[in-house]
């Protein structure tokens, strides 16, 4: 009775598969020109550091330090916070006091040197009864070259202060925070 349960290789014609081979694998630069397929069972060894357990796990990489973030304070002004390409977070609290007298709006515009699209607003009209009110917000954005991300205080009433900080560049390293490793 014949045995058709032999291994089989197969020729891989892929020059993106073999870009990636080599970009992984510097060690293997160099060594054979094909890649083969075969349809034996293989275990798979995972040599990242995420699976030596030695990288940084995500929610810690977010972490703030005091040399990775750049504050921000802004009242009855428009100030560009962020104007470089890649990932960032941005946390904010915004205040607005009212009066009588005082009414305000408060935005996060990102724009393209020609167009802006509005990421938040809050206003708020003038009235009888004085109050103040607070709001906390955070949100992750990315910035392609040329584009910038702005915060407006359309008057003394509206006051918007918060930090942020680089998560990745433009082409996805992450950025750990200032100071690490020790």
């Amino acid at each position: 009775m014949p045995n058709d349960s032999r291994p089989e290789l197969i020729t891989v014609n892929s020059e993106e598969l073999q870009t990636q081979i080599r970009n992984l694998l510097p060690s293997q630069r160099g060594f054979g020109s094909e890649l083969q397929a075969s349809n034996v069972i293989t275990p798979i060894i995972d040599l990242t550091t995420s699976a030596e357990g030695s990288g940084l796990p995500t929610y810690l990489q977010r972490a703030a330090s005091f040399g990775s973030i750049t504050s921000f304070d802004v009242v009855n002004a428009t100030t560009t916070i962020l104007n470089t390409t890649g990932f960032f977070e941005v946390n904010f609290f915004l205040t607005m006091s009212n009066t009588a007298s005082l009414s305000g709006i408060c935005t996060i515009d990102i724009t393209d040197g020609s167009t802006s699209k509005q990421m938040f607003e809050m206003g708020f009209g003038a009235s009888a009864t004085t109050f103040e009110q607070g709001l906390f917000h955070q949100f992750i954005v990315f910035l392609a070259a040329g584009h910038s991300l702005s915060v407006t205080s359309a008057s003394t009433a509206p006051r918007i202060a918060g930090f942020s900080r680089q998560l990745a560049t433009g082409d996805g390293t992450l950025v750990q925070p200032n100071g690490f490793p020790l």
